[in-house]
């Protein structure tokens, strides 16, 4: 099976690198490249390719841009390759419909596969990008089942509470005594709070707490 590629990138020279680097691959056909997300979205309807290679962090590229695309054809995957991306960055293009995601400064041949087995049906991310999900206890499956929507992710005033109170280390039944509710609300509370957020342990509540000054982060650096 031939993989039809459509490149997807602002900068001249990264699309050259990938025509340098995917070109001489049997399976991969280059079948187009597009400058701007108008340009994307014609070549999309046009060409039906299999995979998109974008950089969703370029100037118009965003996550709106991979929403569209997926709108024209559903079986389209999209592949990141972008700089270090944050946090956000990444939450985003997995909420926007990425199915693979790897670095601008990967190998050679992780590009290579990146293509060949996202092809294939498959997700595939590089060592350091899965590194950053595991340090950030990003929840991938759990992103992909969000709404495909351009919805901002927003953290309630109670939820903001709660996450403040998990990471000081309450219990269910404390935080339900603290706040009048049942211990049952609290941990439904929690599951949608982890959800929203994309994360899957306590620990990375924590993080997102300290981050947006939900708690001090010297509660952990001097807690003895």
């Amino acid at each position: 099976m031939r993989i039809k590629t459509l490149l997807a990138d602002r900068s001249e020279l990264a699309l050259a690198g990938l025509r340098t680097i995917l070109g001489p691959i049997g399976r991969i056909d280059i079948v187009g490249e597009a400058k701007t997300a108008s340009s994307m979205h014609a070549l999309i309807a046009k060409l039906r390719p299999d995979v998109v290679l974008i950089d969703h962090t370029a100037e118009g590229f965003g996550a709106d841009a991979i929403r569209d695309g997926l709108k024209r054809n559903k079986r389209i995957r999209f592949i990141a390759i972008t700089p270090d991306p944050s946090q956000l960055a990444l939450m985003s293009a997995l909420r926007a419909g990425v199915t693979s995601y790897i670095k601008k400064d990967c190998s050679r041949d992780e590009i290579i596969d990146a293509v060949l087995h996202t092809g294939e049906g498959q997700k595939f991310f590089c060592g350091k990008i899965l590194r950053a999900i595991q340090a950030s206890a990003l929840d991938v499956d759990a992103l992909h089942e969000l709404p495909n929507d351009c919805a901002p992710v927003t953290v309630s005033e109670r939820e903001s509470e709660i996450i403040s109170l998990i990471a000081e280390g309450c219990s269910y039944t404390r935080i339900a005594e603290r706040l009048c509710l049942s211990a049952h609300t609290v941990s439904t509370h929690r599951k949608n709070i982890m959800q929203k957020l994309g994360v899957n342990n306590t620990a990375a509540l924590v993080l997102y707490a300290v981050k947006n000054g939900l708690v001090s982060p010297n509660k952990f650096l001097f807690n003895s």
